[in-house]
């Protein structure tokens, strides 16, 4: 059967497992809208009331699920609107699949003016993707849309980026084939291996620290540290691989507290390097790294062992080759009184933080998901946020794109039907996509929202005051009543009084499964950034 480049692109879609689109259309991508018509049983698209919103969707759907996820939005400042989202993809490791429009084949680089064009568009979307390839040439299209959905699903998981100009939709396609998803694993060495257990089995005080690549491999890297009685350190995207609820589980501020006591230090799928440069190394730490992506090795600070390899299958044969261990009850010991000491210390300092977290983790259920923007709750969620499962704690990484959490929840929860999801944000990045709360009632997508109202940019105050002498400029807000703009597109609001009405309303928000938003007044929290930014521990 003949078929053209738009009905092409949204079959490959089709088996290449994708069942959402979410989008927003526009001119120089209609004749792939009228291709998904026809594919309409297959393939839902969730248009959306901007381009942030959508690629935010698709980024949180990405990571709730931690399958690939498709968006779609038109060029020039079409994909400008959704750069943010794809950015944060890149850094949260995220597979997302963006597709972009482009202005008539004939038109590149001529700067006529034709609608929406931008100069080279390419070099944009290149540097927020592992893969963007340009369908302009027929003979390759087939070929070039197989390779990035196939990329999707191969190595470091990151964006891929389509773009099809306008007058290529339309024309037939040639040499039609489907994708051929083929998957490769990058094996370690017996050798390399060896190494790693030399050292683990002479070391004293352990510790193991994972991040996003180790999702997956939960059971495995918790075999492993019952098998050396080591901790388990979670970077943010890592939350959750190991329950909080496993004794073997600490969260970053208890790993700094013992920073100085650590000997050696095993890296699963993590940027290991950047936290030897802020924690400091010496000649008593060892560190070993293990990725599929040989690329994190020499960040930062370059670790001690490198082992390119696939953790499904490193951890396997690292686990079958340890041997007998030293006792280390002194350090098993040791890593609980002080994450007792730590986490005494951080209800202490920040108890009001931490008193919102504990009641928002008491409402969600274990398979619940929060989405924690850019806000005051969520620095201290950094530092206090216990996870039971793995993807149930969403953050924007070191973008800290603000306002990213109401549409990459609403995704997250499309993705999860089964399981209820929260976005908490401030006054400030609420405001950036609460537009996408039309979007949930449209497509029917129960979300709730719990907005922190402090009538300011609490954290760029906070600088202004504590480094600056008080000379506070440009953080004021002039906020909306929240509970009557959510309620105007047919959200059910409430205020909460405190955090005990925060509680009640966010339990019975969870129970309804419906979309609801929270608003909860308050004022200066205590500063978290001592917690955050803290000296180096070690001087090397």
């Amino acid at each position: 059967m003949k078929q053209n480049v738009a009905q092409y692109m949204v079959s490959a879609l089709v088996e290449g497992g994708f069942r959402r689109i979410y989008c927003l259309p526009g001119y120089q991508n209609d004749d792939f809208f009228d291709a998904i018509y026809s594919f309409r049983e297959k393939i839902t698209p969730v248009q959306t009331r901007h381009e942030q919103g959508a690629a935010y969707m698709a980024l949180g759907a990405a990571m709730a699920s931690g399958n690939p996820q498709v968006c779609c939005v038109v060029p020039g400042p079409g994909l400008l609107n959704a750069g943010a989202a794809l950015a944060t993809a890149w850094s949260v490791n995220a597979p997302v699949l963006m597709i972009v429009g482009q202005t008539p084949v004939a038109t590149f680089g001529s700067e006529i003016g034709e609608l929406h064009e931008i100069p080279n568009q390419m070099a944009i979307i290149g540097q927020f993707s592992k893969l963007a390839v340009r369908i302009d040439n027929l003979a390759l299209a087939a070929e070039q849309i197989n390779e990035a959905i196939a990329a999707l699903h191969q190595g470091r998981p990151r964006p891929v980026s389509i773009e099809v100009p306008m007058d290529v939709w339309s024309q037939e396609i040639h040499g039609i084939d489907r994708p051929n998803v083929q998957t490769s694993s990058l094996h370690p060495t017996i050798a390399e291996l060896e190494t790693v257990v030399a050292e683990v089995s002479q070391c004293k005080r352990p510790l193991i620290f994972v991040g996003s690549g180790a999702h997956g491999q939960g059971k495995r890297v918790q075999g492993l540290a019952k098998a050396i009685n080591a901790p388990v350190m979670s970077n943010r995207s890592g939350r959750g691989i190991i329950s909080a609820s496993q004794s073997c589980a600490i969260l970053p501020p208890v790993g700094r507290a013992l920073w100085k006591e650590v000997d050696c230090i095993i890296g699963l799928g993590c940027r290991l390097g950047a936290k030897l440069a802020v924690w400091g190394t010496d000649a008593d730490l060892t560190s070993v790294h293990i990725d599929c992506d040989a690329s994190e090795f020499n960040r930062g600070v370059p670790s001690d062992i490198q082992i390119h390899a696939d953790l499904e299958d490193a951890l396997p044969m690292l686990l079958s080759m340890l041997g007998t261990q030293p006792d280390r009850t002194d350090w098993e010991r040791d890593v609980n009184e002080t994450g007792q000491r730590v986490e005494e210390q951080l209800r202490n300092e920040l108890a009001p933080q931490v008193e919102y977290l504990s009641l928002v983790r008491s409402a969600i259920p274990d398979n619940g998901i929060l989405v924690m923007d850019v806000t005051q709750l969520g620095y201290v969620a950094e530092l206090v946020y216990p996870a039971w499962n793995p993807r149930t704690y969403l953050v924007s990484g070191y973008q800290g794109t603000l306002g990213w959490s109401i549409p990459a929840a609403l995704g997250a929860a499309d993705a999860m039907a089964n399981s209820p999801v929260v976005a908490v944000c401030g006054d400030g990045g609420a405001m950036f996509n609460i537009q996408e709360l039309a979007t949930a009632q449209l497509h029917g997508i129960p979300l709730t929202v719990v907005i922190f109202d402090d009538s300011c940019f609490g954290n760029v105050r906070r600088f202004q005051v504590e480094r600056y002498d008080g000379r506070v400029i440009a953080t004021d807000l002039k906020n909306p009543n929240f509970v009557s703009l959510a309620e105007s597109f047919g959200v059910q609001s409430f205020e909460a009084a405190g955090p005990t009405d925060l509680a009640e309303n966010l339990a019975e928000a969870i129970e309804s499964r419906e979309s609801r938003v929270i608003t909860v007044k308050v004022g200066e929290f205590p500063s978290p950034w001592p917690f955050l930014i803290p000296r180096k521990l070690r001087p090397a």
